[in-house]
C-alpha cells in the first residue's frame, strides 16, 4: 500500500534473499527493511543499509553518498554464526554487534570495507534460529561470492532515526 501510495512500482518475488544476494553481489547497496523493527543500539538486519564488504570502495561510497558523513568512519561485518570463525578470531557469539574482534589476516584482504585499520572488526553473527530471512541472505550472499559476510550499518542518514516504517524507508 505505501509503495502504490508514493507511486513506486510494485514488484512480488518469491524469493527476496536470492534477489538481494544477486544485487549485493554485483555491487549494488540495499535498503533492507524486513519484519519487526530491533531494539538496541544497533540495526541487526531488520532496519539496515547493506552492501558488499569485499569491494575496496564500499566504505567511501556508503560514507559519502549514503551516510553523508566522514570517510574514515568504519562500518560493521554480518556473518552466519556457524561460518564466523572462517573469518574472524573469535570464540563467542556477537549477536547485537557489541564486541570488536580480529578479522582472520588471510582474509583480511576480501573483507576492506568492514576491517578496521588495525585489523579488527565490529562483528555480528547471525543464526538461523533468531533471524532467518537475514540469515538467509547472508547465506545465499556466500553461495553467490564465497563470502557469507554482509556490511551492515543502520538504515538512516546522518542524524536521523533508523527508519521505523514503510514510509520512512522510501524517504531515506
Amino acid at each position: 500500500k505505501t509503495l502504490e501510495a508514493c507511486g513506486l512500482p510494485i514488484e512480488c518475488h518469491d524469493d527476496v534473499e536470492h534477489l538481494a544476494a544477486g544485487l549485493l553481489a554485483r555491487g549494488q547497496v540495499i535498503g533492507w527493511f524486513q519484519g519487526r523493527m530491533e531494539f538496541g543500539p544497533r540495526s541487526l538486519g531488520s532496519r539496515s543499509i547493506l552492501a558488499n564488504p569485499m569491494l575496496s570502495d564500499t566504505k567511501e561510497v556508503l560514507n559519502a553518498r549514503v551516510k553523508h558523513r566522514e570517510a574514515f568512519r568504519p562500518f560493521a561485518p554480518a556473518c552466519p554464526v556457524e561460518r564466523m570463525s572462517e573469518f574472524f578470531d573469535s570464540g563467542v557469539e556477537t549477536p547485537f554487534m557489541l564486541k570488536v574482534c580480529p578479522v582472520r589476516p588471510e582474509r583480511r584482504h576480501l573483507l576492506p570495507a568492514t576491517t578496521h585499520v588495525d585489523g579488527s572488526a565490529r562483528l555480528q553473527t547471525v543464526a538461523a534460529a533468531h533471524h532467518p530471512r537475514f540469515h538467509r541472505l547472508l547465506t545465499e550472499f556466500g553461495r553467490l561470492t564465497g563470502v557469507p559476510v554482509l556490511l551492515n550499518t543502520s538504515f538512516n542518514v546522518m542524524g536521523e532515526s533508523i527508519v521505523e516504517s514503510p514510509v520512512d524507508a522510501i524517504r531515506c
